[in-house]
Parts: C-alpha cells; structure tokens; sequence
C-alpha cells in the first residue's frame, strides 16, 4: 500500500479498529498527519461525496499523540453484520484505489 488512512472522527476509528484483521485488542489512537492528506477517495468519491465520514489518506507518516477509549464499540451483532458486508464486497470484487 502507498497510503496510510485515518479519519477525525472517534467513533469511525473505533469501527475501522474492530474490524481490523488480527487477533489483539482493537486501539484508537489521536493522531497528526506529518505531511499533506487528501479525502480517502475509496469512501469520498465512492459513496459519500462531500466526505461526510471524514476519512483521509496520506503518503506520510503519522504521529500518535494520544490513546482514544471513549469511543462506541460495537456490539457482537454489529460486529458480525459489518463483516459480512464487507466479505460481500469482496465477493463483487469492488475496486480498492490505493
């Protein structure tokens, strides 16, 4: 991948977290882009022009300020439901830009 991608909003970091491949507990981290970012086109430009979601992307590293907990988890079901969806996506072979 060429791009790291982070949001500024708590709660779709905290989505973005536990949907995460891997076994570990899922982390929210506050963090400052070291260099320029654009709106995440794979959401933006895709499914919520204007970026609603306030999701970004960047070539450059970026630098953990803070460990966010006060953010919405989700429940089992939520959880389930969002994986789903996504293998789902995957299965229509829905383009990723990178």
């Amino acid at each position: 991948m060429d791009h790291i991608y982070f949001t500024a909003l708590k709660d779709g970091a905290g989505l973005a977290a536990a949907l995460a491949r891997g076994e570990g507990a899922e982390r929210v981290y506050q963090v400052e882009p070291t260099g320029d970012f654009e709106d995440d086109p794979n959401v933006t430009d895709k499914k919520f022009p204007g970026n609603p979601t306030r999701s970004y992307r960047s070539a450059f590293p970026l630098k953990i300020v803070a460990e966010i907990t006060d953010y919405k988890r989700l429940t089992d079901e939520e959880r389930e439901m969002w994986k789903k969806n996504l293998e789902a996506g995957t299965k229509r072979d829905e383009d990723i830009i990178n």
